[in-house]
């Protein structure tokens, strides 16, 4: 049995010469920007989150039973702000 194993990046060579990078740059900046932006994304979904929490604790604290949470869970994830946003 032979396995084909296909290149999902066969194109970046190609663009890597056409705009006159090097190819092994050019794959590895793309990755690491990519990974940061990723990153810097999970964290800014992570606060919004918590400060939703935050936000529905004090207004409406009979709706974190609804979305299955504990209290001590949610303080928790409270906890995981800064503490000049807690």
């Amino acid at each position: 049995m032979e396995v084909v194993m296909t290149n999902i990046f066969a194109s970046a060579p190609h663009q890597a010469v056409r705009y006159g990078a090097r190819v092994g740059q050019t794959s590895r900046r793309r990755y690491s920007l990519a990974t940061l932006r990723n990153t810097i994304a999970a964290w800014r979904q992570q606060t919004r989150y918590r400060w939703d929490l935050k936000r529905i604790s004090e207004v409406n604290p009979h709706l974190i039973d609804d979305i299955g949470l504990t209290r001590r869970e949610v303080d928790e994830e409270i906890a995981k702000l800064p503490f000049w946003q807690r």
